[in-house]
């Protein structure tokens, strides 16, 4: 028998566009979770194709898509914790991903038992899949650049150190028309 409790996991989700993101920043527009987690998924779907087209890989963009979704999903528990503090050193690392595990088995009991499985292998990183999640951890980090295209004005090269010849394609590509007008895109 459904317990009450195993019905709230996507309306838990939907929750994501509650979470504002850059806490840290000035923003002049605010950007929530369910925005970046988009942004992030529609990058890491390119840099998987990229990837592919031009160098020979073969990555399922399908599933760097999904994952790129619910990458963040944990933050409608833990909310969005700013990366300098997340990894400000090894002690508050291993405490915060031990919150991010409770997070995670939170989330999941929020649903069925039948569907636990399948997002089991969405919310929670396995080493079988570690190529994908490089894809999306760096469609992640392309997507805190294009919001904070001014620290790459600044010299921040954190994104260029990745060493992913699809990231460095983006880069060149993709990224100069994120500084264009509506009009001039035309």
């Amino acid at each position: 028998m459904d317990k009450i409790s195993d019905k709230y996991f996507f309306s838990m989700l939907s929750r994501m566009k509650n979470i504002n993101r850059w806490g840290l920043m000035r923003n002049t527009n605010d950007e929530n979770l369910s925005e970046h987690s988009l942004d992030t998924a529609v990058i890491a779907h390119i840099l998987a194709i990229i990837k592919n087209k031009k160098f020979n890989g073969n990555i399922d963009q399908e599933r760097v898509a999904v994952l790129a979704i619910f990458h963040d999903a944990t933050e409608v528990i833990t909310g969005d914790l700013p990366t300098p503090v997340k990894y400000y050193n090894d002690r508050i690392r291993k405490a915060y991903a031990e919150i991010e595990e409770n997070a995670q088995k939170k989330l999941l009991s929020m649903l069925p038992d039948y569907l636990q499985d399948e997002y089991k292998d969405i919310l929670c990183p396995n080493e079988k899949e570690a190529e994908l999640w490089k894809e999306v951890k760096a469609a992640d980090k392309l997507s805190a650049l294009i919001k904070c295209i001014q620290e790459k004005n600044m010299g921040n090269n954190s994104i260029k150190n990745m060493n992913m010849p699809e990231v460095d394609y983006f880069i060149k590509n993709f990224l100069p028309a994120y500084s264009l007008t509506l009009d001039e895109q035309q």
